[in-house]
């Protein structure tokens, strides 16, 4: 499994209490410290990108979930190279 998943920033994303803005900043520059290992491994560009997309694919999610919970009507994502965008048709 990806361990950018696993991560505690990811958890607190998912998790629907509350936490406090020193909390979410602590656990965003590990997730970004673990981002920067993960980039510079030793493992081929192929599974460093796979690594890397599966955690954007997640977090795109996690982001839908939220909205949802919101009571907002959640755009439909499109997932490109470039980044994630809200589809326009």
């Amino acid at each position: 499994m990806n361990e950018l998943l696993r991560e505690r920033l990811v958890r607190l994303l998912s998790d629907p209490t509350q936490v406090t803005n020193e909390v979410m900043h602590s656990a965003y520059e590990c997730f970004m410290k673990k981002v920067e290992t993960v980039s510079q491994s030793e493992n081929g560009y192929s599974e460093i990108f796979r690594k890397l997309n599966n955690t954007r694919i997640e977090l795109v999610f996690i982001e839908s979930l939220y909205r949802y919970g919101q009571e907002k009507k959640c755009p439909e994502i499109c997932l490109s190279s470039k980044g994630f965008s809200p589809c326009q048709f």
